[in-house]
């Protein structure tokens, strides 16, 4: 069995149709054929029923398919195993975070990132689609909402995030540990908008809990977010972690209860890719970087 008459059977397999696998594979439709004949002649099976135009997969098609596509995902690891190796611990990563997430989380960390290690390149996208675009590898690795239960992904939980309000130390709420969530109702808000995730948390647990949030301002970015609060014109929440590590002297963080919103954070892969150096520099990388800010906001 030869290499390239496993790579023909799998075209065939993907298009079940010989005209489209030849012209994926750049070839004509007879010499496609020829060679799955002679690769059926050898194995003493049929790989494809054939009915007019129609083809299916026969049982030992099925089989073939199977462990064809193990050979392929081993020598593409191969490959990357290879290229990461002459790229003397180099390499290129595309990392894709929830929207906002960037400027909640990522900011800092790719900073001290590029600084520790300057031959890496990071590239950071925002996009609703995190598992989607992992898993047709548009991206290398997702940090996204967990738990992701995906055969195909390798899922390594990072932290618990939980949420606070943010409020001016001028508001009287800044003399309280805590509230409960639902005196959120009877606040004057400012809030991502809707389609953040962090609003999207925060709305779906205020309507559990018999509440529809109303926001006094809405704004798309964190920085206009903590003006607002710092400023007096209303109270925010966020998360605890990013709120602690802040650290805003004109700002009091109040302890959300009765629930506390809260969400698992994870990173996710998928689970046939080599795992180079540059994705295996950023992994340690981020889990320090989580490590220290939940130190830090412990302690602080």
């Amino acid at each position: 069995m030869e290499l390239k008459q496993l790579q023909y059977f799998m075209a065939i397999c993907e298009e079940l149709h010989f005209t489209r696998a030849a012209d994926k594979m750049g070839v004509s439709a007879p010499n496609i054929s020829q060679q799955i004949r002679r690769l059926e002649e050898e194995l003493g099976v049929l790989l494809f029923d054939r009915v007019g135009k129609t083809i299916v997969l026969t049982d030992a098609g099925a089989i073939l398919r199977e462990h064809g596509a193990v050979v392929f995902t081993h020598l593409q690891q191969a490959s990357d195993a290879i290229a990461d190796l002459k790229q003397m611990q180099g390499g290129s990563l595309s990392i894709g975070v929830l929207p906002g997430d960037a400027d909640l989380m990522f900011n800092a960390l790719l900073l001290n990132f590029h600084q520790t290690y300057p031959t890496i390149s990071l590239s950071l996208l925002e996009t609703t689609k995190v598992t989607e675009q992992v898993l047709d590898r548009s991206i290398d690795v997702g940090v996204t909402i967990g738990p992701v239960v995906d055969e195909r992904l390798t899922s390594i939980p990072l932290f618990h995030e939980e949420f606070s309000l943010a409020v001016s130390r001028h508001d009287p709420l800044a003399t309280e540990n805590f509230i409960a969530l639902n005196r959120l109702h009877t606040l004057k808000m400012v809030m991502f908008p809707p389609d953040h995730q962090c609003r999207k948390l925060i709305d779906g647990f205020c309507i559990n809990n018999g509440f529809t949030l109303q926001p006094h301002m809405v704004t798309t970015t964190l920085s206009s977010l903590i003006q607002m609060v710092q400023s007096g014109v209303g109270a925010c929440v966020l998360p605890r972690l990013l709120l602690d590590n802040l650290q805003h002297p004109d700002i009091k963080v109040v302890h959300l209860k009765n629930p506390t919103p809260s969400q698992d954070i994870c990173l996710i892969y998928r689970s046939d890719r080599y795992v180079g150096y540059a994705m295996r520099t950023f992994i340690k990388a981020l889990k320090a970087y989580i490590e220290t800010a939940i130190h830090h906001s412990k302690s602080s």
